[in-house]
């Protein structure tokens, strides 16, 4: 308390012998702010340098681009002894978009006087003919919308990036990019499975808000992992409901595209219509329910003041080292709470053998295989991109958003632990414990 008050005191009372202090103070203000301005008057002539320099380079390249095209053809000589391939002035002048800002090429161009048969059109590598923006510029737009901007505040986001003076970057763009996303998932979901083969598939659907729309939108999303231990896509769709007619035509039409070989394992959460779907279609794959919604299912049918303990117990079943262990957890769980809280024990003894057939995979994979969240966490930068905007306008242009962020995603994937035992998951090698038993399966 007697420091408190001194250190209150201390900065109550002026101190006489610093009258000045308020006008250094202010001084110091303003010195701030000119030191920012200048600061930023640097930056601003710094790009002005960079984009000159990356002008001039470009020139040049293009120049000697040029200067070999026509060389290469010094030797074709007309009747009249004069060059065939000549350079013929300059094309207009072009304003490119780049990470630095606009810069302005203007490309030579070239006259073949050959007949239109043997005459050559000059395309150069390094400025396509339709180019207007370059590959960061390109993927810096779809970036900033994934990442939350609305449309109407790209002009403002891109002019803080690239510079006022850039052209070319607006909403309609945007506009035309979702449009373009929808083609390309289209086309995406078009392909060949041929030849695939996945050790374990992960499914799951989730639900989002459309604007000036009453129903949600359901996405279903698979996920496997292939042979090399590499978490990849396999089908992003548009559902009602995770019902089991929307599951089974996504696992239809997966198989219908080459993906004959049933996987040896599917983790997916309690929604019923997967699992049937699943068990027509590829009758072999064996089921293995997501921990983390069965152990928020059971929760949620426990008072809160039971809650710490029962998850406690709950964890100690599904991160049991066997399945002995593990059958004995889960029957302390059991009997401990099923007196007064049978609703919960019976969600959790219904699927009692489909929550421990991980146990039956190699043990470096149990962190992958016994839980969505290879999905569940892609989902999470999607929830937050659709929370930003307040859902999406349309349902082709929230499916389209869905399959971009998981396209983005899946190149930070990381491989699966033990990576080289997924070969023989595949060749159904059978472990026990997650310890390789050294038996094939038929």
């Amino acid at each position: 308390m007697k420091e408190a008050a001194y250190f209150g005191l201390c900065q109550a009372t002026p101190n006489p012998a610093h009258k000045g202090q308020k006008y250094a103070t202010m001084k110091t203000k303003s010195t701030d702010v000119t030191h920012a301005s200048a600061s930023l008057s640097c930056r601003d002539a710094l790009t002005d340098i960079l984009r000159t320099g990356a002008q001039r380079l470009l020139t040049h390249a293009i120049e000697a681009e040029v200067a070999e095209f026509v060389g290469a053809r010094s030797h074709l000589v007309g009747a009249q002894g004069h060059r065939e391939v000549v350079r013929n002035g300059h094309m207009p002048a072009r304003s490119i978009v780049t990470g630095i800002g606009p810069v302005e090429v203007r490309q030579p161009r070239i006259r073949d006087r050959r007949p239109p048969g043997e005459a050559e059109k000059f395309s150069s590598r390094i400025l396509p003919p339709y180019l207007r923006k370059t590959r960061s510029i390109e993927e810096l737009v779809p970036w900033l919308y994934l990442k939350g901007i609305s449309t109407g505040d790209f002009p403002e986001a891109l002019a803080a990036l690239v510079g006022a003076d850039a052209k070319g970057l607006s909403a309609s763009t945007v506009t035309r990019l979702v449009e373009a996303w929808q083609d390309e998932h289209q086309a995406w979901s078009a392909r060949s499975l041929a030849g695939k083969r996945y050790a374990y598939v992960w499914a799951d659907g989730v639900h989002f808000n459309i604007r000036l729309q009453e129903d949600r939108q359901c996405i279903l999303v698979l996920m496997g992992a292939t042979p090399e231990g590499r978490k990849e896509l396999i089908a992003v769709a548009d559902g009602h409901r995770e019902s089991e007619e929307s599951w089974r035509a996504l696992l239809l039409d997966a198989k219908s595209r080459g993906l004959a070989v049933d996987p040896r394992l599917a983790t997916g959460d309690g929604a019923l219509g997967f699992w049937k779907a699943l068990a027509q279609v590829f009758p072999a794959t064996r089921a293995q329910r997501c921990w983390v919604h069965k152990l928020a299912n059971v929760l949620d049918k426990m008072p809160k003041r039971v809650q710490p303990e029962a998850k406690r117990m709950l964890h100690a079943t599904c991160m049991a080292g066997t399945r002995e262990e593990a059958n004995r957890a889960f029957d302390v769980f059991v009997q401990t709470y099923a007196a007064k809280h049978p609703g919960a024990t019976n969600c959790l003894a219904k699927d009692r053998e489909e929550l421990m057939a991980f146990y039956d995979f190699p043990a470096e994979h149990w962190l992958h295989i016994r839980t969505t969240n290879p999905i569940e966490s892609v989902f999470a930068t999607v929830r937050l991109r659709t929370a930003k905007t307040k859902g999406s306008g349309s349902r082709a242009a929230c499916l389209a958003m869905v399959f971009k962020l998981m396209e983005s995603a899946s190149k930070r994937w990381r491989a699966l632990n033990g990576s080289a035992l997924v070969p023989e998951v595949i060749a159904g090698v059978q472990f026990a414990d997650g310890i390789r038993s050294q038996r094939i399966a038929a």
